[in-house]
């Protein structure tokens, strides 16, 4: 059943929530990264990385609404239930228990890394399909980049 019809092809509506639905997944677990890691950092950077991570969690929530939205308007429905992100999130988390603020910087430039990854390939595949999903997904792609830079300039130097 389809309750929202799309403006798109059939072939390129597919190929653009394939990538939404994926970059909901890892925008979700992204936010989940950083909260556990915002819980249980500790160290001298405690208050710095602490504050950092929540602002990783914002960006990673306000994103993942725009896209499962643009999912949504697309006419297919986005699935951000926990037992879809615990089966197909991938990217790197940090350990269970207190995480010391480098390792916890470390976990995070290497799930922003991935995610950009990722992303920059998302945005190939949907450059025919739907330029307008490529668009939101260049934006989230600077954004993280951003976050990325600025965690791994906290390890600086190695």
């Amino acid at each position: 059943m389809t309750a929202v019809r799309s403006t798109l092809p059939d072939d390129a509506r597919k190929v653009s929530c394939e990538a939404l639905q994926d970059t909901l997944v890892d925008l979700l677990g992204l936010s989940l990264v950083g909260k556990q890691a915002h819980w249980n950092v500790v160290g001298p950077r405690f208050r710095s990385i602490h504050l950092q991570l929540d602002e990783v969690v914002t960006t990673a929530r306000d994103f993942a609404d725009t896209v499962a939205e643009r999912s949504a308007a697309l006419g297919v429905p986005p699935d951000g239930r926990p037992e879809t992100i615990a089966k197909a999130f991938t990217l790197p988390a940090p350990k269970e228990g207190w995480v010391r603020d480098s390792d916890a910087v470390e976990v995070m430039v290497e799930a922003l890394q991935e995610a950009v990854g990722r992303l920059r390939e998302r945005i190939d595949v949907t450059e025919k399909a739907d330029p307008v999903t490529q668009d939101l997904l260049i934006g989230i792609t600077a954004e993280l980049e951003k976050q990325r830079w600025m965690f791994d300039a906290e390890n600086f130097p190695r």
